[in-house]
């Protein structure tokens, strides 16, 4: 069972008096949008007025849709692992709580597909291992290559896989939008505007100093810039990510199609009404640049070739484009500043951002309004290994 964790744990029906407090928030991606949200729908939090800031340039969640199943993944860092497996629970709780349409987050399930044989078994190995410590991931099959077509009949070239019957799409975009609506509806206000921070923490707004008691930073890779003014450097680089959008045969069970997540290759992603999603790309080179590229553009529609050949390029629709933030060790950071203690911080989340943003947020929601020392330390190593 996903639970908030505290050192001291505090009875929820005690909560203290905040009907006074505000708090900001720096950021309307991913773990803003969710902060939002979950200060809005936890018990408690609607007696907290919250006004988010954001200007909307380059935001890496509104440029994305992406896989949420991360119970099969290699990746060696644990704390990640449990993050990531968390968050997709999480994830499945905020679509019933949220109502949210299934073009926003849809329960379609995944196929991870594999080349080579003994790959292919190893992996099904492992899926049943993860399955004991992660029933959310559901029923787990093995697909000959004739199958997987049959449950994607866009593929024309398909590979075996594993179908793991938890996985779902999510819009990025959508999400974050109906997260913020919701949340407006109760105690939330947007502003459109870039804001910084002074040299001892203050929100400095276009209207002049802003006083609010907490204020959480999820600007992605701009928090070095919003913390530099407090001498602060953080572990963190920005990514360019790019993806595409193609028109392809409406089939009449395409918006329940599963995703598909290639090896070597970029995820395929059927959503209904004969729109593909293939992406995404990685440019570490790129930083801040929001401007797509051809390159990029051409080596996704070759990825999703791989798969489909009769896509060409007057299949796309659409590109967008967005930056991400990574750590030194690729992994998200989160918590609140012992020198700042009304700062609370959270960024590096990279590639698996719609997977662990929706838990990020949902902790520093919870630690702004039921108080106490959380315990974060199966998710993540301390913040300071990312400040400097």
């Amino acid at each position: 069972m996903l639970e908030l964790r505290y050192e001291n744990k505090i009875d929820i029906r005690s909560v203290v008096n905040i009907m006074n407090e505000k708090v900001a928030i720096i950021g309307g991606g991913i773990v803003g949008a969710s902060a939002a949200y979950y200060l809005s729908s936890l018990p408690g939090g609607s007696q907290i007025s919250v006004t988010l800031y954001d200007d909307g340039a380059g935001q890496a969640t509104k440029a994305a849709a992406g896989i949420i199943s991360p119970w099969l993944s290699k990746r060696r860092n644990q704390r990640w692992y449990q993050l990531a497996k968390d968050g997709a629970t999480t994830l499945m709780t905020l679509a019933r709580r949220a109502n949210l349409a299934t073009d926003i987050y849809h329960q379609t399930g995944t196929i991870i597909t594999r080349t080579n044989e003994k790959d292919l078994h190893d992996l099904y190995v492992l899926a049943q291992e993860r399955q004991i410590d992660a029933p959310d991931m559901g029923d787990v099959e093995l697909l000959t290559a004739k199958e997987v077509q049959q449950r994607i009949p866009l593929l024309t070239n398909p590979q075996p896989g594993i179908f793991v019957s938890g996985g779902a799409r999510i819009d990025g975009e959508a999400l974050v939008n109906e997260l913020l609506a919701q949340a407006q509806q109760v105690n939330l206000t947007v502003k459109h505007e870039r804001v910084i921070l002074d040299s001892d923490g203050n929100l400095q707004a276009s209207t002049g100093k802003q006083h609010f008691d907490n204020v959480i930073i999820a600007a992605g890779p701009r928090l070095n810039d919003l913390l530099q003014p407090l001498g602060i450097k953080t572990a963190v680089r920005p990514q360019k990510g790019q993806l595409i959008e193609l028109s392809v045969p409406d089939y009449n069970t395409q918006e329940n199609m599963p995703a598909l997540m290639p090896e070597g290759e970029r995820d395929f992603i059927p959503f209904g009404y004969g729109k593909l999603i293939v992406g995404a790309t990685h440019d570490d080179e790129a930083g801040f640049n929001l401007t797509p590229t051809p390159e990029a553009t051409q080596d996704l529609l070759d990825s999703a070739k791989q798969f489909a050949d009769y896509l060409t390029a007057d299949n796309i629709t659409k590109v967008k484009v967005g930056t991400r933030a990574y750590s030194t060790d690729f992994a998200p950071f989160f918590g609140r500043l012992k020198a700042h203690p009304q700062l609370l911080v959270a960024s590096g989340l990279g590639a698996s951002g719609l997977t662990t943003g929706p838990l990020i947020g949902r902790l520093l929601a919870g630690t702004l309004i039921y108080g106490g020392i959380p315990d974060w330390s199966n998710y993540e190593k301390p913040l300071a290994d990312y400040l400097s």
